[in-house]
């Protein structure tokens, strides 16, 4: 299902829900639903969210050391929530109901 839709798009989808997401959980998702395995792919899905935050679609709302070793140790991990202007693009672009 998901894998039919632009890595980006399912992002905003993930990243709509009450409270936001970390960076580890929507990382291991995508990989989940998109058969991606790699640490290159991993470390691409990341770079996704932080270019979605860079044009202001999600908002980074905290962030702490990876000391558990949950995405990369040593790393920092971010909390994303979308925004209004995320929901809306993702509303233009049909993607969910907002």
């Amino acid at each position: 299902m998901a894998g039919n839709r632009p890595i980006k798009f399912r992002i905003l989808e993930l990243c709509n829900k009450s409270g936001g997401a970390w960076n580890y959980e929507v990382v291991k998702q995508i990989q989940k639903e998109y058969n991606l395995k790699s640490d290159y792919q991993r470390d691409s899905i990341n770079f996704d969210l932080i270019e979605l935050a860079a044009c202001s679609l999600l908002k980074d709302v905290e962030a702490k050391v990876d000391e558990e070793g949950v995405y990369k140790k040593g790393f920092l991990l971010h909390k994303y929530v979308i925004t209004d202007f995320g929901k809306a693009r993702a509303a233009n672009a049909c993607l969910m109901y907002v």
